[in-house]
């Protein structure tokens, strides 16, 4: 077998422990080596056990030479992200509050992951309680740029993206309430999926009813993405919100020319030039399609408004559990919790009532196209010291959210959203096109985004670590 077994494709490294070409230790002995040697730079995995993977995958091969069944994802290396519940590793959301904080059990997403034969090895870092798109936390530190390492990984699912991409890990989770699959997806040349919520349920929720929180996948490639989700994407009675989608076990391009809206600025945002050229060379990608591209947009007034208050209402809910400890939260979290607490129950109401007209205007919209484009990200990734960026093309940013809203507004329309790899800046930075889709839409969605791929081929290019 030519290359490194980390440089394989997720599905070809399944294939291979499957086949029994390769074992499921040998394929986590070599994640183990380019962890030891890439991590230290990057530091995107942390909480790491391999004792605990060794024994995983030590049953994965025993299991296999006995000639018993394994799971779709027996033996790929994987790590969770860490504001997920997980008893085989410490889970610190980042904060140093539960920084030796070990759960009792499993969350339903790792769980599933685990009994579809995964090897995990540890957690991927997140700021603390996922609070903004840049990772780093008093706990474990910030993870950089495998493309920069003075550069920002983005977040708050940073550490998956750079495991990803780096080869640390063959797939990962990640969750997304304001773009924390998809911002750091655009910044480290990888995919990662928002879905239309909750395809990939989450019982347990304090608020079951809220659906701008969401998990989801992240792979290097549309293959690997399905072949993560379709083990996450199933309906759970402890979700009310959890719905079903069909997804075929290898997505295929569509095999008709689609109707295209393309938004440059998704609504008036400010966008740097430098990210803006780059989207204009994808566009004209995808002339080489036949798909028909129309200037167009929806409706996205108040859809700020209503994202604000819905996120500081979930900060709210969230720092009940806390006490006293939110004083010694950062100060971005600390914000985010007392604007919740000013919060009016009208206001709160009111925000809600908005999600069902943004849906709506969504659905309307999409029934003129079958696909939306637009940016990920407003900006490259800033320099790592720096929290978030305090302005967009001489325009203040008021706060550490603000600059995400080419995410945001897409979280408050309920439409999946998947950040494909879309080129590169003169500075050789990744910058991520935003594909937006009907709601419950997530299969036509990948098909789009698999047509994309093929064609550009930016997801290709690796980092020189």
């Amino acid at each position: 077998m030519s290359g490194q077994l980390w440089e394989l494709s997720a599905v070809e490294q399944a294939r291979s422990v499957k086949s029994r070409q390769v074992s499921a230790r040998e394929l986590l002995a070599a994640h183990l080596d380019r962890i030891e040697q890439v991590n230290p730079t990057l530091n995107a995995v942390v909480g790491l056990d391999a004792s605990v993977a060794e024994a995983r995958a030590s049953e994965i091969d025993e299991a296999l030479a006995n000639g018993k069944r394994v799971g779709p994802l027996a033996g790929l290396v994987t790590a969770h992200k860490d504001l997920v519940d997980t008893a085989d590793f410490v889970t610190t959301y980042g904060s140093a509050l539960f920084a030796d904080h070990r759960p009792s059990t499993d969350a339903l997403m790792v769980e599933r992951i685990k009994e579809a034969g995964a090897v995990a090895v540890g957690k991927t870092n997140t700021p603390e309680f996922g609070a903004g798109s840049h990772t780093f936390n008093p706990v474990y530190g910030a993870t950089v740029n495998p493309y920069d390492s003075g550069r920002s990984a983005g977040g708050s699912s940073g550490g998956a993206a750079v495991a990803i991409r780096t080869g640390m890990v063959s797939l990962a989770d990640g969750s997304d309430f304001g773009g924390s699959l998809r911002n750091p997806a655009a910044w480290n040349n990888v995919i990662g999926f928002r879905t239309t919520p909750r395809v990939v349920p989450r019982p347990g929720m304090a608020n079951p009813w809220n659906p701008m929180p969401i998990d989801g996948p992240m792979a290097r490639s549309i293959d690997d993405l399905v072949l993560l989700l379709r083990v996450m994407a199933r309906p759970d009675d402890g979700d009310p919100l959890s719905r079903a989608i069909t997804l075929p076990p290898i997505v295929s391009p569509p095999t008709r020319s689609l109707r295209v809206a393309w938004s440059s600025d998704l609504g008036g945002l400010p966008v740097e030039p430098e990210i803006a050229e780059v989207l204009e060379r994808f566009r004209a990608d995808i002339d080489l399609l036949g798909w028909e591209v129309t200037e167009a947009e929806p409706d996205f007034s108040g859809a700020d408004e209503c994202f604000v208050t819905i996120r500081a209402f979930t900060y709210l809910e969230r720092a009940a559990a806390l006490g006293d400890g939110v004083n010694k939260l950062k100060e971005s979290v600390q914000d985010e919790i007392a604007r919740g607490r000013a919060l009016t129950s009208s206001e709160i109401s009111q925000a809600f009532e908005h999600v069902g007209l943004l849906w709506r205007r969504a659905m309307s919209f999409f029934d003129r196209y079958d696909l939306m484009i637009g940016p990920v990200t407003q900006v490259s990734p800033f320099p790592v010291e720096q929290e978030y960026p305090t302005e967009i093309n001489g325009i203040t940013m008021s706060s550490y959210i603000e600059w995400m809203r080419s995410c945001c507004r897409i979280t408050a329309l309920g439409c999946p959203a998947l950040s494909l790899p879309a080129g590169f800046t003169g500075a050789g930075l990744p910058v991520g096109a935003q594909l937006i889709g009907r709601p419950f839409g997530d299969g036509a969605l990948l098909e789009a985004a698999k047509a994309l791929e093929a064609t550009t081929g930016h997801g290709l290019r690796n980092p020189e670590i």
